[in-house]
């Protein structure tokens, strides 16, 4: 049978639909019919495609690395076995190299995403500026991995060695005046994974004369993207994240990296206020994993450029709080996600359940 008809018939076997095949991979739905038809064309590249086998086999109850061998052969032609590289050059010779340090784009700092199996790591650049079938052996890829850790440390004692060769004995003193003095009080977690701000936001003042901050109650809320309002992922979602029920959220699409598999800058949660509001605060509700690289942004219009920046956080899980130390004035407010944390199934997805905003209407 063929790799479609086998997680098909296995699927069956289990007693399972392809909507339940989709909730436990969060693969959609249209991509695992295609794979069930033997249709790979909208899995994104070979890559993707192996990782979606997997997870439908395991999903399914199926062997997944025949279906893998299969979908190599289908694609690239008869590979040689486990372990069987054919003939190796001699040592020093390894022919045409690509240039030192070109590795091709890589996702975000230290991100390097879910990774294909043992010795499955698709099409490599050649001598020649073609893709190839190439085969790495676990011993192969563990190496690889040590060598990356190694040049990441050689690099980051040498950047140091330098800022503190110029700082100075002045700054190296100060630096550890300030290593010595205690941090103020952190406002107290709530669960473990909870994100708190690396500094503690001042307490709200209210100028005299001025009208106390007050709860402020959004209209209505959609997925945004780079192309703008309802452009973003899983729009249908967005009003769960301001229902005030904190088991209902928002999420995004999965990615297979932090920095959403290199496709876009960022994605988002745009709130529509209904008429332009002054914005004090804001507390937004995300989920466990730590990891979430996000921004708050204010402005009169639903496009990128017209949502400035007004706050950010980095590695956030759990709640969030924004207190403005300059109020924000504006009609839309936009929580814009620039990493994604990791979630159980090995790739990378956001949540808001809740998003709660301060100020003056």
């Amino acid at each position: 049978m063929s790799i479609g008809d086998t997680l098909a018939d296995a699927r069956r076997q289990a007693g399972l639909t392809v909507t339940q095949v989709s909730e436990q991979t969060r693969i959609r739905e249209t991509i695992i019919t295609d794979i069930e038809d033997d249709d790979f064309s909208g899995c994104g590249g070979d890559s993707y495609a192996r990782g979606y086998i997997r997870s439908i086999a395991r999903a399914v109850g199926a062997d997944a690395e025949p279906l893998i061998q299969e979908y190599n052969t289908a694609r690239l032609g008869p590979q040689p076995g486990s372990g069987d590289l054919g003939p190796q050059p001699a040592a020093g010779d390894l022919g045409p190299q690509p240039a030192a340090g070109d590795l091709g784009p890589q996702p975000g700092g230290g991100d390097l995403g879910p990774q294909p199996g043992s010795g499955d790591l698709g099409p490599q650049p050649g001598s020649g500026g073609t893709a190839g079938p190439v085969t790495f052996t676990r011993r192969g890829e563990r190496l690889w991995r040590a060598w990356l850790v190694v040049v990441v440390l050689v690099m980051g004692g040498l950047w140091f060695a330098a800022l503190q060769y110029h700082a100075g004995p002045r700054h190296a003193r100060t630096a550890a005046s300030s290593a010595r003095t205690p941090p103020a009080a952190h406002r107290p977690h709530g669960h473990r994974g909870q994100a708190s701000p690396a500094r503690p936001p001042a307490p709200a003042t209210t100028a005299p004369g001025a009208a106390p901050a007050r709860t402020l109650t959004p209209v209505s809320a959609a997925a945004f993207g780079p192309p703008g309002a309802g452009q973003g992922d899983n729009s249908d979602l967005a009003p769960l994240a301001i229902d005030a029920n904190p088991a209902t959220a928002w999420h995004t699409d999965w990615y297979a990296t932090a920095r959403f598999g290199n496709l876009y800058p960022g994605t988002g949660l745009l709130v529509d206020m209904g008429q332009p509001a002054t914005i004090t605060a804001a507390r937004i509700t995300l989920g466990q994993a730590r990891g979430a690289g996000l921004q708050l942004r204010v402005g009169a219009a639903p496009t990128l450029a017209d949502l400035p920046p007004v706050a950010h956080q980095a590695n956030a899980s759990g709640v969030v709080r924004f207190r403005l130390t300059t109020p924000a004035h504006g009609r839309y407010v936009l929580v814009w996600f620039t990493r994604l944390p990791p979630d159980p199934a090995g790739t990378f997805q956001a949540h808001v359940y809740n998003l709660r905003l301060e100020g003056q209407p």
